[in-house]
């Protein structure tokens, strides 16, 4: 208790970085569509943003050799800080972009220099409580991300000046901390071929989950306008796909020990092509309707990265497990770079049902794709425990490491 109450000052900062950042997507999306941004200029914001995740993922653990993590989360801070403020000082499509890669960029730094600090800092007794309050803390900063649309109005300085205020706020409680910083960890290799390797399906598992977070929750506000909701309605809608799948995280874990994982990622996905279709019918139900088909697609679509991340796991060796979780996230992060840009040209060409078919489609070329492999080799006979794994940085493998079986310090 007495070590957890010592990350106080962690979880806190990463409490407010969720509230800041998770913020912004569905702000600038709400905010474009109020200056007259064009679909695909939205959703090429929410490409810009995890092109800027991707290489704060890359650069973060190199800037901790060589400042220390609390200087290295200060400048990661203070980039997305500056990139939410000059929103209303720049109103332009492209202008905005590089801003979002600024915001992508503090994100990925920023979780990367918690992560591996809890890392360094908990032991074996006290890692899986540690990593426990963790995923509540940013799973609960998530949800409250969304609800804080319905209080912020769009295109508005202030709107952005509160969120860069949150993001500052960030600093104070990890770099007041008394806490003695840890040795900074060595990088981990980025060898994107080694999921691939291990387990085709879990890359394209991978692929497939960050089609339907990065299109839904950078693009979903856009659908949201376009079938008739408000401001505030959009804020629940939001909050009720993360809040689906926090739900879904027991029963798909249970699922995913008990049962061959590659058949529970099947039916995940035949699962989210049948929320997909119930969503694109429940258009017109009314409000509540597309609140229930939100949550329902969150549940169907938010496990499948760590389901197909411990499917991976199940074949890797022990001191594989860093780099294999390196490249499962760099996997993540190609995805989520391309799809929100598709979706919002889509969107654009054939109305908002086009966002969920082309989910729908990466879903169902994921369960063709999986029952090809269940013929290309047996189910292994040992396996990880199943984990909910954040999306945050290169360096998340490290936190969980000592947490499957087999493991040594």
């Amino acid at each position: 208790m007495r070590l957890l109450i010592s990350f106080a000052a962690l979880f806190l900062s990463v409490l407010l970085l969720q509230l800041s950042s998770g913020g912004v997507g569905p702000l600038d999306a709400l905010s474009g569509l109020a200056l007259g941004f064009s679909k695909q200029d939205i959703g090429l914001l929410g490409s810009a943003h995890f092109l800027g995740f991707f290489i704060g993922c890359w650069w973060a653990p190199r800037l901790m050799g060589s400042v220390g993590h609390s200087r290295a989360f200060a400048a990661f801070t203070a980039a997305g800080a500056i990139g939410l403020m000059s929103h209303m000082l720049v109103v332009d499509p492209l202008a905005w972009a590089v801003m979002r890669v600024a915001s992508g960029v503090c994100v990925a730094g920023c979780y990367t220099v918690i992560e591996a600090w809890l890392q360094a800092k908990a032991t074996n007794d006290t890692r899986g409580r540690t990593f426990g309050v963790y995923r509540v803390v940013d799973m609960t900063g998530s949800i409250a991300a969304q609800m804080m649309i319905g209080v912020l109005e769009p295109a508005s300085y202030v709107s952005y000046n509160l969120l860069a205020i949150i993001c500052c706020a960030a600093l104070l409680p990890l770099t007041l901390t008394t806490v003695r910083q840890p040795e900074t960890p060595s990088s981990p290799r980025l060898r994107p071929r080694l999921a691939h390797e291990r387990s085709p399906l879990a890359a394209a598992g991978v692929l497939v989950a960050a089609l339907s977070s990065s299109s839904f929750r950078m693009v979903g506000p856009v659908y949201g306008q376009e079938v008739g909701l408000s401001i505030d309605q959009i804020a629940y809608f939001l909050a009720a796909f993360v809040l689906g799948g926090a739900l879904a995280q027991y029963p798909v874990g249970w699922l995913a020990d008990t049962f061959d994982r590659r058949r529970v990622l099947i039916w995940l996905s035949i699962s989210a092509i049948g929320s997909s279709a119930v969503t694109i019918f429940a258009a017109g139900s009314g409000t509540m309707g597309i609140m229930i088909t939100a949550g329902l697609f969150g549940m169907t679509t938010f496990p499948i990265y760590s389901v197909a991340a411990a499917h991976a796991h199940d074949f890797a060796s022990d001191d594989e497990r860093v780099e294999l979780s390196a490249a499962l996230m760099f996997y993540f992060a190609l995805g989520a770079i391309a799809a929100p840009y598709g979706a919002s040209l889509l969107i654009e060409l054939y109305g908002p049902n086009a966002l969920f078919l082309l989910m729908a489609t990466g879903h169902a070329l994921l369960v063709v794709f999986g029952l090809t492999r269940m013929r290309a080799r047996p189910a292994p006979s040992e396996r990880t425990r199943y984990t909910y794994l954040p999306r945050t940085s290169f360096t998340i493998g490290r936190l969980m490491r000592r947490r499957r079986p087999g493991t040594e310090d």
